[in-house]
């Protein structure tokens, strides 16, 4: 069977996405690489119609059966490059002349991708962004190898490359429970439709190293910890009737423990946190607490558990045979109730992106950027490359208290961290040599 002609099923995390559709939310997230020259429209447009058919599995168009949703193979023109736009990460009509559930777009130095979350997790999106780059950067006369992820565009894409590699690894007998239980919620002030808060920092990654070196965590437990604290800080200040535990979601690339090759989604969601009721948490307890959760929850097996439950909900005979329209209304109330209230912010980390020695002297720095929320939150995307972390807060709420703490937390731990803020300003006193 040709790889760029079969439709597929939409995997096991892409199924949900499209069920959570609405006028003022998409699942879309972002992207970017920031070149040390400004970028050319024209040539990156010979780029993205030379990257894009090696990757079969986002040159699709969603189409709704009686059942299901799939994607099947797009037989539009590649979309035209666009000049960046105020708001990123607007929802995506899944009806538009050309049924592209993708965006490239290009401001100054900046290339930016967006993707619904339904055809790719956060790698499946960096592999496409290094590989469009790279043909980029050769059309501009640098030689760069296929290498560090980047996919030869003269090769058919891989069986592998297009699996649903939910179905594939998900075995566990045991299908543990999926809620958590409520978490505590952030009350703010709702932004308008489609305007969407962006709170950048950027700082070094051995500053990063040097703190959480100190309290023995890893860098993602660390700034995990710092964001909880933060949330705590939020929830006293508030006053709230009834505290609540404090929890983040987090992604977890499944990659790290199966031999899976997929550019589709392959995550599955754990929920670090604390419960202030139990007591007054400092930041050493705070940082135990999530490092002995992590350190117990990320694994093969447990994960393997949590993907089965899943799993073995989608292949129910009963469930199969349920029309769409009923198993969106299910899906979209399970959520709403369930699901988005067992956290209070979400935080993504993809770690350190790497590209071949001969790219580095053309890239600046890597960003990424998890889009609107599904409720009235704060998301956190943090990514690393040549030395320098990115941590990027996009929310749809009119205060910013949670990342003035998260910062200012930060800077007392000594990392020196820059701020720059996008459709809202950003009253926060920083020191340690920060801008």
């Amino acid at each position: 069977m040709n790889n760029r002609n079969q439709w597929l099923k939409l995997d096991l995390s892409g199924n949900v996405y499209p069920t959570l559709q609405r006028k003022s939310f998409s699942s879309v997230f972002r992207v970017s690489v920031t070149l040390k020259e400004k970028v050319d429209p024209q040539i990156l447009q010979k780029a993205y119609e030379k990257t894009l058919p090696r990757f079969p599995s986002l040159k699709v168009a969603l189409r709704k059966g009686l059942f299901w949703r799939y994607l099947e193979p797009n037989k539009n023109p590649v979309p035209q490059v666009e000049r960046d736009v105020k708001n990123p990460c607007m929802p995506m009509d899944f009806k538009t002349k050309h049924r592209y559930l993708i965006r490239l777009y290009y401001y100054e130095c900046q290339i930016s991708f967006e993707v619904f979350h339904s055809l790719a997790d956060g790698l499946g999106a960096v592999t496409f962004l290094k590989t469009l780059t790279a043909v980029y950067l050769r059309m501009r006369g640098v030689k760069i190898p296929d290498e560090e992820g980047i996919l030869s565009v003269e090769e058919e894409p891989k069986r592998e490359e297009l699996e649903d590699s939910y179905m594939k690894y998900a075995n566990s007998k045991v299908t543990p429970k999926r809620s958590q239980g409520s978490a505590y919620r952030v009350r703010g002030t709702k932004e308008p439709f489609y305007t969407l808060n962006i709170i950048s920092g950027s700082m070094s990654v051995s500053d990063l190293k040097t703190a959480s070196k100190k309290y023995g965590v890893t860098i993602t437990e660390y700034l995990n910890a710092v964001l909880v604290y933060a949330l705590i800080e939020n929830q006293k200040r508030s006053k709230v009737w009834r505290e609540k535990p404090v929890r983040i979601a987090m992604p977890v690339n499944l990659r790290q423990f199966f031999p899976s090759k997929t550019l589709r989604n392959f995550i599955t969601m754990i929920y670090p946190g604390v419960d202030p009721r139990m007591g007054e948490y400092s930041f050493e307890e705070i940082l135990k607490e999530i490092h002995y959760y992590m350190r117990y929850h990320i694994n093969e097996k447990f994960l393997n558990a949590d993907i089965t439950t899943n799993a073995k909900t989608l292949q129910s005979p009963l469930i199969r045979i349920v029309p769409l329209c009923i198993k969106d209304i299910v899906v979209k109330q399970f959520y709403k109730h369930v699901q988005d209230c067992q956290s209070s912010a979400g935080l993504t980390n993809p770690g350190i992106i790497k590209v071949p020695a001969e790219m580095e002297p053309y890239l600046e720095r890597f960003d990424v950027l998890m889009g609107q929320p599904f409720s009235a939150r704060t998301n956190c995307a943090i990514v690393s490359y040549n030395g320098l972390t990115t941590i990027n807060f996009a929310s749809s709420i009119v205060e910013n208290d949670i990342e003035r703490v998260f910062f200012r937390k930060l800077v007392e731990e000594g990392v020196a961290v820059t701020i720059q803020s996008i459709s809202c300003t950003l009253n926060i006193s920083l020191s340690c040599s920060s801008g």
